[in-house]
């Protein structure tokens, strides 16, 4: 009954998502997928219109470079990701795998990617756990872990949907994401509220029991803004391998826990990644001072790759970014 309650609400209540227009192409589900990890859906959607605009098929995303993938992808954050769909793009190209084993093994695919592409796309009986499943699962079933993933997967591999394997999944998200949510909860319109273990507790908010948190540590650097006397600015790329690989940077120092000395009247930038804050001097100068890269103008840092925490340095001082 679990399954035919959630599949039938799914049929009147989802959403007209851009990757379910084609549900069929795998592209499409992998590319969203990769999308999603950490980011919402209202976010991913002009990401993703964007990036299948620019590259219609998987094959021409395989023969794009990852220089003009990352300048697509700037702004969506976690940048492993970009980079790992640039590697695995080329492979997916050659020949697109359809089990969960199989993709577990391509570049930037995780355990719950791999089991929502087996099902979405190619509808295997494959249990895909991400955070609204957890959060569904956990109230349904009252799980009483801090932890609750392994058992979560465990009883999904009872309730799966034995036809509708790709739908099923896909419900079980939206259920998570429209009606089941974090806070607000809008249990009246559930489909499977009759025998949710969290609701019959009067405590659906309280699953799943929230982790504990840990205090984030705060890194320092400087970063330098050099001027050329025609107004371009000095970049370099960041190394491949590392956080925010491959993209374009102004020069800084290593990143550090350990505070150095202050510049005077030099302003701070901070920013926050998911393990660390950053918080970040900035000095103007018109000499490299041994730095290395290449001279952009202001009007032409559109067509590079910068991640956020580097618009940040630049905004006050170029409204264009």
């Amino acid at each position: 009954m679990f399954s035919e309650k959630l599949l039938a609400w799914y049929d009147k209540e989802r959403r007209d998502l851009p990757w379910r227009q084609n549900k069929k192409n795998p592209y499409y589900t992998w590319l969203s997928e990769i999308m999603l990890q950490q980011t919402t859906v209202a976010t991913v959607i002009p990401y993703f219109q964007a990036f299948i605009k620019e590259w219609p098929t998987l094959l021409d995303l395989a023969e794009a470079s990852l220089d003009q993938v990352l300048t697509k992808w700037q702004g969506l954050g976690y940048y492993s990701r970009a980079r790992n769909l640039h590697r695995c793009a080329k492979i997916l190209a050659k020949e697109f795998p359809s089990t969960e084993e199989q993709l577990l093994a391509l570049p930037g695919i995780g355990p719950y990617t791999a089991a929502a592409i087996a099902s979405i796309a190619f509808n295997q009986k494959a249990a895909a756990v991400d955070g609204n499943v957890v959060r569904v699962m956990s109230r349904y079933f009252a799980i009483g872990s801090r932890d609750p993933k392994g058992e979560v997967r465990e009883k999904l591999k009872y309730l799966l949907s034995e036809k509708r394997c790709g739908d099923f999944t896909e419900a079980l998200m939206e259920l998570g994401a429209l009606v089941c949510r974090p806070k607000n909860s809008l249990c009246l319109k559930c489909p499977l509220q009759k025998d949710c273990g969290a609701y019959s507790l009067g405590k659906v908010e309280d699953f799943p029991l929230k982790k504990l948190k840990r205090k984030l540590p705060t890194r320092y650097a400087t970063a330098f803004i050099i001027r050329r006397e025609d107004g371009a600015i000095l970049l370099r790329k960041r190394p491949l391998q590392g956080l925010l690989g491959g993209m374009m940077e102004v020069p800084t120092t290593p990143w550090k826990e350990q505070k150095g000395k202050s510049i005077k009247k030099s302003p701070i930038i901070r920013h926050t990644f998911t393990h660390f804050h950053l918080e970040v001097e900035v000095f103007h100068s018109t000499r490299t001072m041994g730095f290395e890269g290449i001279w952009v103008h202001p009007q032409d840092l559109k067509n590079y790759a910068l991640p956020t925490v580097m618009k940040k340095i630049l905004k006050r001082d170029l409204e264009a970014l």
